[in-house]
């Protein structure tokens, strides 16, 4: 039976292709690239999606989220899907794709039980190889249980969705100011210097949010007056920000 490996985004796609390749096993791969841990996702449609994407900054394509879903709900492969639980994008997009599927059979690779910290898309290729042996099929009970924790997130709605010890969870707009304004200084500082430092540090035990969310938090700290800047807050290459006086 032909497989189809589904992967939480590009860069996780292409470590895939390139492990499948190693491996000679003539095996497709389709990457998923909405990040679900943060924005509404009441919604549900790639409209919408694509829509909410354009207003923080960063346009994705509304035809290759559909594609993406069409290509699910027609697939007549056997279907592998892999993820980190320690991701928040990629244990969104696990706990999105169970609701899709609902009872449908299909098969995970939980690259947590090998690499704790980290996401597909960061484990390196020849890992991706040994880990094509961990493939299993989900249990129904599993299935149910992913399915139903993403209906109950869909319906809080909340602005993010984080990783807790007991799995996903909500999160309010606010969650990552802090850490925003703990790397940003009484001088001035490159903005795009403080999201990488604020990435750095919310990395630890989870990964928990992606550069884009937290540049349109950056820009609602300084329309809030939390901070200054120098520039255009949504340009962080060229912008600096620092600490009111």
């Amino acid at each position: 039976m032909k497989v189809l490996h589904v992967a939480p985004g590009d860069a996780a796609g292409g470590g895939l292709k390139e492990a499948l390749r190693l491996a000679r096993h003539r095996q497709e791969v389709l990457s998923f690239n909405d990040d679900l841990s943060c924005g509404p996702i009441a919604w549900g449609t790639s409209h919408e999606r694509a829509a909410w994407w354009s207003h923080v900054h960063a346009p994705i394509a509304e035809d290759d989220l559909e594609a993406f879903w069409h290509r699910i709900d027609t697939a007549g492969e056997r279907l592998v899907v892999w993820f980190g639980r320690h991701s928040a994008s990629e244990l969104a997009f696990f706990l999105a794709l169970a609701d899709r599927l609902g009872d449908r059979p299909y098969d995970i690779v939980d690259i947590t039980v090998s690499q704790p910290a980290g996401a597909v898309a960061m484990v390196p290729t020849h890992r991706l190889v040994s880990l094509l042996e961990s493939t299993r099929p989900i249990s129904p009970q599993e299935a149910v249980d992913a399915g139903q924790l993403w209906q109950r997130l869909r319906a809080q709605n909340a602005p993010f969705r984080i990783v807790t010890s007991a799995g996903l969870a909500s999160a309010p707009i606010e969650h990552f100011d802090a850490s925003i304004l703990e790397q940003a200084a009484k001088g001035w500082l490159n903005a795009a210097y403080v999201i990488e430092s604020t990435l750095a540090h919310s990395r630890e035990p989870y990964i928990q949010v992606g550069g884009i969310a937290l540049l349109a938090r950056l820009v609602a700290l300084v329309e809030e007056g939390e901070l200054l800047a120098d520039g255009n807050p949504w340009d962080m290459r060229t912008c600096r920000v620092r600490l009111p006086d």
